[in-house]
């Protein structure tokens, strides 16, 4: 087996260094390597900037004629829960059942209903739940409270833990009658 050292001498004489910019040396400059540390940070920056951007889904064939009234089907779009993608609103989700949801706003609101009135439409057909932020009541309080109730508990709990450990006080020290005893026993375990 090769010593740590030979190695590296070795794998310098297998891979010789490249006549120019660095010439005698086994890696390039730092300089170098630090400006393609930056550019493949900033590229990776770019990429996770553009896959955060939301994807809107709807269709051109979906769009309506007159940008008043897409523009309203766009704010009412995103008021409504994809029921296939869960927390997608439906101008985003490409699901099926959200380019059925989308194309019916766009016919209530063709029809002349109101905002209000085609939201309260397809929450009478698919109940709060296609709402993205269903109202507080009663069917819904878990919903709304159920994150400050698991807090609270988990405080709660937390509390009683530390007064337990509070309350847990150290074992009193041996006599010496039993330290005699321990040694006595350490004593025989280590002549064995």
């Amino acid at each position: 087996m090769t010593p740590p050292s030979l190695r590296g001498a070795q794998r310098a004489t297998r891979h010789p260094p490249v006549e120019g910019h660095g010439a005698g040396r086994l890696f390039p400059p730092n300089r170098v390597r630090g400006r393609n540390d930056v550019a493949a940070f900033i590229a990776a920056l770019a990429v996770l900037v553009c896959l955060a951007l939301p994807a809107h889904a709807v269709r051109p064939d979906e769009m309506l004629a007159d940008p008043a009234l897409e523009a309203r089907a766009r704010d009412i779009g995103k008021e409504l829960r994809c029921l296939v993608c869960r927390n997608q609103s439906i101008d985003d989700s490409e699901a099926d059942l959200a380019h059925d949801l989308r194309v019916l706003v766009r016919q209530r609101l063709s029809a002349g209903d109101t905002n209000r009135q085609v939201v309260d439409y397809i929450v009478s057909r698919y109940g709060d739940f296609v709402l993205l932020r269903p109202p507080f009541k009663l069917d819904t309080w878990l919903l709304w409270g159920g994150p400050g109730l698991v807090l609270l508990i988990g405080l709660l709990a937390l509390g009683r833990y530390m007064r337990r450990q509070a309350g847990i006080t150290a074992p009193p020290p041996l006599s010496t009658d039993e330290q005699q005893r321990l040694a006595h026993i350490l004593k025989d375990e280590a002549s064995r």
